[in-house]
């Protein structure tokens, strides 16, 4: 199970976005999730660039603990196409954020 909302996930898939001009936003904002939500951010990007299966998220975010050596804001905004990884990884889980993304959007 992700121990991150899908709600906070569009967040960062809505800002990591617009990195040019929100880089210092996105990455105050991965900084204050808990480290769980860290690690389950680090394993829905695996899962969705193909590093990781679906049926291997426990394992993912595993290993996104153990292997943290780097601040988890540094790793993801490291990593070309963060967002479409994020919403790859979601969808591969059966989930979405679009409802989420379109609330955000709105200002709700």
């Amino acid at each position: 199970m992700l121990e991150i909302s899908t709600y906070k996930v569009a967040q960062v898939i809505l800002m990591s976005r617009e990195l040019d001009r929100a880089e210092g936003e996105v990455r105050a904002f991965i900084e204050r999730l808990a480290e769980d939500e860290q690690a389950s951010l680090v394993a829905l990007m695996w899962i969705g660039r193909g590093s990781f299966g679906a049926d291997e998220l426990e394992e993912a975010k595993a290993t996104a603990r153990e292997e943290a050596t780097t601040p988890t804001a540094d790793y993801l905004l490291g990593t070309p196409h963060l967002s479409d990884h994020l919403e790859n990884g979601l969808e591969e889980l059966g989930l979405s954020a679009q409802d989420d993304e379109d609330d955000l959007v709105r200002g709700g």
